[in-house]
């Protein structure tokens, strides 16, 4: 994949993510409802580093997290694609965040759906999805852009969650 290459879709807009999105990152990394499944809420500190990553993953993959905004611009969250290790492999993981106002209306589905479509058109043959064991709403994302359940496993310090993922070949998901 290219650096110039975005998913598309047809109510959202996916552009690369910049030092300058530093405010709503961190109050969505911040929020107690978006990161409920994750140990605790990033810091401010914590949104720039996730910032820094995602810019190296664009220099290193030509992909990583995208924000995604609405027609209007509206700042909806991030989604995409990012390399994940679990149980000593390396995976391409479909990744996505979406504010607590637009959570529940597709855009998660949608966004990752798109991320799939640029991927299978680039050629990867495999994605999964990581989620936190209780997080259904993420897992039914992930059901919903066409992967089944792997597996339950730990990552990094032991950390429960639950792998989806689908191999992707030449036909068109639905």
């Amino acid at each position: 994949m290219s650096l110039g290459d975005l998913p598309t879709s047809p109510r959202l807009t996916f552009r690369r993510m910049t030092a300058s999105d530093l405010g709503v990152m961190a109050d969505l990394l911040g929020s107690a409802e978006v990161m409920r499944f994750y140990p605790r809420p990033k810091t401010r500190e914590e949104a720039k580093q996730w910032i820094e990553w995602t810019l190296e993953n664009y220099a290193r993959d030509g992909f990583g997290l995208w924000v995604i905004e609405d027609d209007s611009g509206e700042f909806l969250g991030d989604c995409g694609l990012t390399w994940q290790v679990v149980d000593g492999q390396q995976y391409l993981e479909i990744g996505y965040h979406v504010v607590p106002h637009r959570q529940g209306q597709g855009i998660a589905t949608e966004g990752a759906r798109a991320c799939r479509e640029l991927a299978q058109g680039r050629g990867v043959r495999r994605l999964i999805a990581i989620t936190h064991p209780d997080n259904r709403a993420s897992q039914r994302v992930a059901e919903k852009t066409g992967m089944t359940r792997e597996r339950s496993t730990c990552i990094t310090t032991a950390v429960p969650v639950v792998v989806h993922s689908m191999t992707l070949d030449d036909h068109a998901f639905g």
